[in-house]
């Protein structure tokens, strides 16, 4: 009797072997990191936003999505909007116009308001090129004005336009309420501009507009660009913009040597504040596109990235990676190429025992091209295996 009871309960507890701890689930979370290729160490401003594009090498980051006023860096959809209905070569002046009175007392209005804006009296006679070297160059409110009045008819059309070109764009944290942006209502983010500016730059009258220092404009003469540091360090544009509301910000375009190759790389910042905002937009401007150049490019995956996800019975803890990763030296530089895309796939093993942060759990591997790395992953929390007993209770 004793030898029967011993074997029913080996059998038993045989049979609830299976059942003394739960399967974990484990859940991937791989969507928020990198698709391409990034700076190690962007040189971010402490305040404001900013963003830095490469088209060249497929980066696009910023240190913030948020949505500001943008001052006259709304100018450069305003030239866009222009350009889209009636294109420009180097050579053409496109469509003239005859200044009116309203237009020349619009000036005045503007100038006692604090604008930047040129001189103009009735009946001079401006074409599109002269009109979009005042707008980029001197950033001309008031020449803003006209191209919207000369273009579609009136200013509340062409902000329309505007809009409606923003999301055909998929500029989604962009709106326009002014063809200038005086307006605080005119905002948008850092890596919209800097998509922006970077499809302006294709337009070869664009990128001869706004590598000028100054231009000589019928009526007002010589006026100089507000652009920081247009002409030196490699800098050919874009367009900076100042408000009380919006600060210092700067779409700056600079050209720069990286491992032998010329990158354009385009460095925007937002709500910069201190002296006159332009220099401190600048500055930041400066530092930012300079850091792009001076740091590593590729992939960086700081210590303890988020990769996924444990349940175990009701307990819960995130996987994440055990050591940075960093894979810097197989960007290519080709002019005709873009880097290319990243991709990423975690491999946890079977949790049998408990395990606590440190201890390695499985690995995630990151493709960059033709280049394999593999990081090691653990766990935020320690966690353990749940008991029959307390999963009955």
């Amino acid at each position: 009797m004793v030898l029967g009871a011993i074997v029913a309960v080996a059998g038993i507890i045989a049979m609830q072997l299976p059942l003394l701890s739960a399967t974990a689930t484990v859940r991937a979370s791989l969507g928020s990191l990198p698709l391409g290729p990034g700076v190690a160490s962007p040189a971010w401003p402490s305040v404001g936003s900013a963003a830095l594009y490469i088209p060249q090498l497929g980066i696009a980051e910023s240190s913030s999505n948020e949505v500001m006023p943008i001052a006259s860096i709304t100018k450069l959809m305003t030239a866009y909007v222009v350009l889209q209905k009636w294109p420009l070569s180097l050579t053409a002046t496109g469509p003239c116009f005859t200044v009116n009175q309203a237009d020349a007392t619009a000036f005045y209005l503007m100038k006692d308001s604090d604008q930047s804006s040129v001189a103009v009296v009735a009946g001079e006679h401006l074409c599109e090129n002269q009109l979009l070297e005042g707008l980029l160059v001197h950033s001309a409110s008031n020449y803003a004005a006209m191209l919207a009045d000369l273009t579609w008819g009136s200013q509340t059309t062409f902000i329309e336009q505007m809009n409606r070109d923003a999301a055909v764009l998929g500029l989604a944290g962009t709106h326009y309420v002014d063809v200038s942006g005086f307006n605080a209502g005119s905002v948008s983010t850092a890596l919209d501009q800097a998509r922006l500016a970077a499809l302006l730059m294709a337009y070869p009258v664009v990128r001869a507009d706004v590598a000028m220092t100054s231009v000589a404009l019928p009526v007002a003469g010589v006026v100089t660009s507000f652009t920081p540091d247009v002409g030196s360090y490699g800098v050919i544009g874009v367009k900076s913009g100042r408000t009380s509301a919006a600060g210092g910000c700067d779409v700056m375009a600079r050209v720069l040597d990286y491992n032998g190759t010329s990158l354009t790389v385009y460095a925007v910042v937002l709500g910069q504040r201190g002296g006159d905002l332009l220099g401190p937009a600048g500055a930041a401007a400066l530092a930012l596109s300079s850091s792009a150049v001076a740091s590593s490019i590729g992939v960086t995956l700081p210590i303890g990235t988020v990769v996924g996800h444990v349940r175990w019975g009701s307990a819960r803890t995130r996987l994440v990676l055990v050591h940075t990763l960093r894979l810097t030296e197989e960007v290519s530089t080709n002019s005709t190429s873009v880097a290319p895309p990243v991709s990423y796939a975690l491999f946890v093993h079977p949790f049998t025992h408990a395990v606590k942060p440190g201890d390695v759990v499985g690995y995630v591997r990151v493709r960059f091209g033709a280049v394999t790395k593999v990081v090691g992953v653990t766990v935020r929390r320690a966690i353990v295996p749940v008991s029959l007993w307390q999963r009955l209770r």
